[in-house]
């Protein structure tokens, strides 16, 4: 039964200045910057529950599970928090599969379970766990996966991830719906293999996935790609199969140059949006909805705290380094990304001097950069500055690089501030290793 509405969710950044000091809604930034140190990430978890809540009440008129894509931010609590709320999640691996269980383990059968290099270990975990959907990637996979359920004694309720050839206007690196991607099988051969698939008794060939790519911010090629699923679905009811699911994927951007004051700042009608064009084409569609949206969720409600260390100057050039480094945050480098970076405590009076700088961190590469060539409010080694928009791949990209331990993170509730995951040590980071004695 489609779930019913309820009033509307009104959202507001979490960042902003009081006193001339940045906060997380009740929390100063500096106060956290002096209890745990930095680098550290920091979460709204009113921002979170607001934007799940968005996207939960736009499809509240038909059945839909909102499936938070794991990958995007895996902490445990983050998790708990969304399945206490009724998410489902996407995953991609069998770590995240365990991830879930071990956050709310009720939310096992809320699963879709993506990527294209399922291993078995991971295809018999999730069947055990009896997720609801397995999203299929190739023709292999499927044979792999009828071979598992048939030695478990269970049938595996699937999906076949189509690949509709629609283009989204991102970055080529997540952008996943074109014939060239490794992903998903394409949209003509599809119907032939779920014909296929009906020699398998341990199959239930039950829904169309589809997933084009991610930081999309236009809505138009959701409702193209939506669709030609739903062209093919109608096809497949016509062959005789069971189809009750439509996973819409995820993939609905923000901006990131946004600034915390910023008018247009408007998130609920941004989601709106999305759902009336995804609506228009599923009207009089019988099928219970799936999206999984990661990014929206979560990326403007976590920042990365950071200290300056040194302000160098090499020729025309000013360096900001900070103890942040890419190990820490990695999409500038890998993405080209661009993050708004605002420091901690205000200037005092109207005239605020600005210089243009390179911020970068420690790391001993020249790709370790967060800006180039930005202007940004003078500082001085010592000063606390934010990157903000890093609650999406951000923490779950950091890495040991350079033998780094990762920042610690902290989840803000009102004025209180809870550490949900502690600061790495040396320890921990030599704990796998071994010095055998040859």
């Amino acid at each position: 039964m489609p779930k019913p509405a309820s009033q509307k969710v009104a959202t507001a950044r979490p960042f902003s200045y009081r006193n001339r000091t940045l906060h997380c809604d009740g929390v100063s930034l500096a106060s956290i910057a002096e209890q745990h140190s930095t680098p550290a990430y920091v979460y709204s978890e009113r921002q979170i529950s607001e934007r799940f809540q968005l996207f939960d009440q736009a499809f509240a008129t038909r059945p839909h599970t909102i499936c938070y894509a794991v990958k995007a931010n895996s902490s445990l609590v983050i998790l708990r928090l969304l399945g206490e709320q009724g998410a489902g999640f996407d995953i991609v691996s069998g770590g995240e599969l365990e991830r879930v269980r071990k956050a709310h383990k009720p939310a096992l059968q809320r699963i879709v379970f993506s990527g294209v290099g399922k291993q078995v270990w991971e295809i018999d975990a999730a069947l055990k766990a009896n997720i609801l959907l397995f999203n299929v990637e190739s023709e292999a996979e499927l044979y792999l996966l009828a071979a598992r359920a048939e030695t478990l004694g269970i049938r595996a309720r699937f999906a076949l991830r189509v690949n509709p050839d629609v283009f989204a206007d991102t970055h080529p690196y997540i952008s996943t719906g074109l014939r060239e991607h490794k992903f998903g099988i394409d949209i003509t051969l599809a119907r032939a293999i779920y014909k296929r698939a009906t020699k398998f008794k341990s199959l239930d060939p039950a829904g169309v996935s589809v997933h084009i790519g991610s930081q999309i911010r236009s809505v138009r090629p959701f409702a193209a790609a939506t669709q030609r699923v739903l062209d093919l679905i109608a096809d497949l009811r016509k062959d005789g199969h069971d189809i009750r699911y439509l996973d819409a994927g995820g993939g609905l951007g923000i901006d990131y140059h946004d600034s915390i004051n910023d008018p247009k700042f408007n998130p609920q009608q941004q989601v709106q949006n999305y759902a009336a064009a995804l609506n228009k084409v599923l009207k009089g569609i019988d099928a219970h909805l799936l999206l999984e949206p990661g990014r929206f969720i979560v990326a403007q409600a976590g920042a990365l705290l950071t200290r300056v260390l040194v302000v160098k100057q090499n020729g025309a050039k000013t360096f900001v380094i900070t103890d942040a480094g890419m190990n820490d945050l990695i999409r500038p480098a890998l993405y080209q990304a661009h993050h708004e970076i605002i420091p901690v405590k205000q200037t005092a009076g109207k005239q605020v001097t600005t210089s243009v700088v390179d911020v970068v961190g420690p790391v001993c590469e020249s790709g370790d950069f967060f800006a180039r060539d930005r202007a940004l409010p003078n500082v001085k080694p010592g000063d606390l500055v934010v990157l903000l928009d890093t609650g999406a791949y951000g923490m779950s990209l950091t890495s040991n690089y350079n033998t780094r331990p990762r920042p610690p993170e902290l989840l803000i509730t009102g004025d209180k501030a809870q550490l949900i995951r502690r600061r790495e040590t040396l320890k921990d980071l030599f704990g796998p290793e071994l010095l055998p004695t040859f």
